[in-house]
């Protein structure tokens, strides 16, 4: 093994001559001696060192970006949804439109039938009343037949001439029946036919009905599955953060419940009301997940979701055990002075000097969140203020009980600390 190590040195003493570090005091001399292996040892550690610096900042830079653009992306996405959805909304209307016009040419069909069956049946009462009639003339007719006949054979035996002036007003009185009944007749088969042409009319209307609300049902029910889809992501934002959906909701909808306006009555139309109740629940479960997608919006905009260091920085301590102890945030390293910005919309509720954390500001927002910026050089805020995101709160600096300049930043769900990387990772599952 020497031997090895002497080849070594042998062959490095070109490009790394031996050196000798030299250490003198008053009444001594010694000198360490910095052979070529060991030297090389040196600048390959040194080198691994720097590069792991390089690489690690580097990921540590380009997560900082990403984290700080989730919420510009929530925001693209959730106008390009409400986009989709107001054509959405357009096109169902449309449908609705056409669907109701249709409903009323129907209507009018109906009433057209009905007035053709209302004159057939009355033409139906005429060629009854007519047929009524001519039985009745008939009988006129056939009795003074019999009268004639009767009266020409006793003029015959008599030799009286018979008078034929009535059997003559019988006749004229037939041909008046005759072409009454037959005018009634022609009517009768007129009424068929527009009936028939109505039954047609009606029976267009009827498919061009039921095509209509089939498409109409289709876009709610692509409404209605792209507003469920869309609303499982926020369910997922929330979870993450130990929270409960149903509680957030619960409590946006107390701070946004104002009703009001005059109230007038209502009519209401109960033809068509079978056909039209599918598509209503539909459009009933519709509006329900749209408020609840907007409700949960109002609630993201509440929560600090966004980095509170836009500049460079390091992570160096992470949420969990740390020697031995709880450590309740994470830390981010960075120069002295670095900006330090609000994550979400609050309220300052603490801003000074307390204990470890050294100068410290505490911001409660809703939903019982809380964040605290602690070891700060400089403090920007005041206690009662009203900070928005992305306002500038105060400095990185090196106070309290601290190795180094750094953010140590902290989020607590009422009163409990949790790990403040679940609210920045958060806003990636609603991209």
């Amino acid at each position: 093994m020497p031997n090895v190590t002497n080849r070594l040195n042998a062959s490095l003493e070109r490009v790394l001559p031996e050196k000798r570090l030299f250490l003198r005091s008053d009444d001594d001399s010694r000198f360490v001696r910095l052979r070529p292996l060991t030297q090389l040892a040196a600048i390959s550690g040194i080198t691994l060192a720097f590069g792991w610096t390089l690489v690690a900042s580097s990921v540590l830079a380009i997560d900082a970006i990403s984290a700080g653009s989730s919420r510009d992306s929530i925001v693209i996405t959730q106008s390009a949804f409400e986009e989709r959805l107001a054509e959405l909304s357009q096109e169902r209307d449309a449908r609705a439109a056409e669907a109701l016009a249709a409903q009323n040419r129907f209507a009018a069909a109906l009433d057209q039938v009905s007035q053709m069956q209302s004159q057939l049946l009355q033409s139906e009462e005429q060629r009854r009343e007519l047929e009524a009639g001519l039985d009745v003339v008939q009988s006129t007719l056939r009795n003074a037949i019999s009268e004639r006949d009767s009266a020409r054979a006793m003029a015959q035996a008599t030799g009286v001439q018979p008078d034929t002036a009535h059997p003559e007003e019988v006749t004229a009185a037939l041909d008046i029946m005759t072409g009454e009944l037959r005018q009634a007749a022609d009517e009768r088969a007129t009424a068929l036919q527009e009936a028939e042409a109505a039954r047609q009319t009606v029976e267009e209307l009827s498919l061009e009905r039921e095509q209509i609300l089939a498409r109409n049902d289709e876009i709610l029910t692509q409404l209605e599955n792209a507003v469920a889809i869309s609303v499982e992501p926020l369910d997922d934002v929330f979870r993450s953060v130990g929270m409960d959906p149903e509680d957030v909701l619960e409590t946006i909808r107390e701070g946004y419940s104002g009703q009001g306006g005059p109230l007038t009555p209502m009519g209401r139309s109960t033809r068509g009301n079978a056909a039209l109740t599918n598509g209503e629940s539909k459009a009933n479960q519709i509006i329900v997940t749209l408020d609840q997608m907007n409700t949960y919006r109002i609630a993201m905009e509440k929560l600090p979701l966004a980095m509170p260091v836009k500049n460079s920085f390091r992570y160096t301590s992470g949420f969990g055990r740390r020697w031995g102890r709880a450590h309740e945030g994470i830390d981010m390293a960075a120069p002295t002075g670095t900006p330090v910005v609000a994550p979400g919309d609050g309220v300052v509720t603490f801003a000074g000097r307390q204990g470890a954390y050294g100068n410290l500001i505490k911001i409660e927002h809703e939903l019982g969140v809380e964040t605290r910026y602690g070891h700060l050089s400089r403090i920007r805020v005041r206690v009662g203020q009203r900070v928005s995101q992305g306002e500038l709160i105060g400095d990185i600096g090196n106070t309290g009980r601290s190795t180094g300049p750094h953010l140590h930043y902290e989020v607590r769900m009422n009163g409990r600390a949790v790990d403040p990387m679940s609210f920045i990772k958060a806003a990636s599952n609603v991209q």
